[in-house]
């Protein structure tokens, strides 16, 4: 099966409410291209040099998103393009993003990511850490950054019980930061959450948002 047939089959298998960011980290050029022919327009990336690098090698209205763990040294090179960054964890990283916004005269929306996988190596806050970043003064200056909702990644589990209940978690998460903080922002509304191998259950647990790699590209070739 092909990407054409592999995008076509997961769009039918999702709710039309439902996006999918292909995750493209580590594909080659010419197989994104495929999908973009196949009529995707969403890509996401992990790594701030490989992503600049397509961005400059493929068409300009592909929304790029950044779906990794950003270090505040590498917000430079995305801010005159960047869509979407999934992994706000810090409010240093988040004023940076909206210092380079500024830079570039623009509004750069954003993701809280949130831990919610019983390993340690994930990055993310906690609802508290949250609720800290979003009440702070820094927080409040940023006239770049627009918070539109949150991401989070399930454990590495074939615990399907496991697995529902961290995205019940995040769903809660989203849930309370829209009442706190958000009740008069329609733009607060991403849940990201569910890859290939979860992402159906991502769904029925209100995911908005699902970043799909090995279902559309075949497994990496490394």
């Amino acid at each position: 099966m092909n990407i054409a047939e592999n995008l076509q089959r997961l769009k039918k298998s999702i709710p039309d409410h439902v996006s999918i960011v292909s995750v493209s980290k580590q594909q080659p050029v010419a197989l994104l291209m495929e999908a973009y022919q196949a009529g995707q327009r969403v890509f996401g990336e992990n790594k701030a040099q490989e992503l600049a690098l397509k961005q400059f090698q493929l068409p300009n209205d592909i929304a790029w998103h950044f779906i990794g763990h950003l270090q505040t040294n590498k917000v430079r090179q995305l801010a005159p393009f960047i869509s979407l960054i999934h992994s706000i964890d810090r409010l240093s990283l988040l004023t940076e993003v909206n210092k380079e916004a500024a830079k570039n005269s623009r509004v750069i929306d954003c993701l809280l990511q949130f831990h919610i996988a019983t390993e340690e190596t994930k990055f993310g806050m906690n609802i508290e850490e949250a609720r800290v970043l979003l009440e702070s003064d820094g927080y409040h200056a940023c006239a770049n950054i627009r918070i539109t909702g949150v991401m989070g990644m399930s454990s590495f589990s074939d615990n399907t019980d496991l697995v529902r209940k961290e995205f019940q978690c995040l769903h809660d998460y989203f849930l309370t930061l829209k009442r706190l903080f958000f009740n008069q922002q329609r733009s607060f509304e991403v849940i990201s959450m569910g890859m290939s191998g979860d992402y159906q259950i991502a769904i029925e647990e209100g995911s908005t948002m699902v970043r799909i790699g090995t279902a559309i590209f075949g497994e990496r070739k490394y």
